[in-house]
């Protein structure tokens, strides 16, 4: 599903504009990823959790060089399911491919 599709349902379940769904989405979109950029969590209850994690330095090797390459730590965004959330999932109805 995209977003545009995203839109377009709750814009036919809650008959809100699209224009104004939009701007919606799109600001709690800009909410989450300039708290994330801050290094600030953002947690919503019933859904997940936007986390930021610090991975920490490394040594890699390029093997076509024959080379170690030093990664500095850096963070990285991740999502945490809720456990309600998954559960939903699991016992949800999956189309077979």
């Amino acid at each position: 599903m995209t977003k545009a599709e995203i839109i377009t349902e709750i814009s036919s379940k809650t008959g809100i504009e699209k224009v104004d769904v939009q701007e919606t989405v799109e600001a709690f979109f800009k909410v989450v990823k300039t708290s994330m950029v801050g290094g600030e969590n953002v947690y919503v209850r019933g859904f997940g959790s936007f986390v930021v994690k610090k991975r920490a330095k490394k040594t890699a090797r390029n093997i076509s060089k024959n080379t170690a390459i030093i990664i500095p730590e850096h963070f990285v965004p991740s999502f945490k399911p809720a456990k309600t959330f998954v559960d939903k999932v699991r016992t949800g109805n999956k189309v077979s491919k």
